[in-house]
């Protein structure tokens, strides 16, 4: 029989993937804006995969455009645009958004790159701080709004 892991909360997961990993896990306030937004560029890529497989049935090139479409730096400008933080979330956000990066995305803008560096810098914090509830909340309601917004242009 398969034992299944109960995460429960966004901190316990945090815990569970460290312990699991035999890992030290890092103190959230000791990261940069730029090493949280390295990985929550990766948490935000898993939730949109994740979205976008429950709601399409499509062949594995589609699902990847669909995906593609929301996680390019264009899409994550206007979706942090769109979203109503904190201050402690605001503040997250344009450390990230003012972190000097020597990197650039291919085809973005440096506006476009800055903002989305913001939000991936966002995810990463709620994620390693263990607010995956507020994660979610954000990435849900950012996409929902991004989506509508693109609808009522086309």
């Amino acid at each position: 029989m398969e034992e299944s892991i109960n995460i429960g909360t966004g901190i316990e997961m945090v815990d569970t993937i460290c312990e699991g990993m035999g890992i030290k896990k890092a103190d959230v306030r000791s990261l940069s804006p730029l090493v949280l937004a390295y990985i929550g560029d990766a948490v935000y890529e898993i939730l949109v995969r994740t979205k976008i497989i429950s709601e399409s049935g499509a062949q594995v090139n589609k699902l990847h455009r669909m995906s593609t479409m929301l996680v390019k730096a264009h899409a994550q400008a206007e979706i942090v645009k769109l979203l109503e933080l904190t201050e402690e979330e605001n503040r997250i956000y344009k450390r990230g958004r003012n972190a000097k990066s020597v990197t650039m995305a291919k085809n973005a803008t440096m506006t476009d790159y800055r903002r989305a560096t913001g939000f991936e810098a966002l995810i990463g914090y709620l994620y390693m701080s263990g607010q995956t509830s507020r994660m979610l909340e954000l990435v849900s309601d950012g996409i929902e709004k991004y989506q509508r917004a693109e609808r009522t242009i086309k």
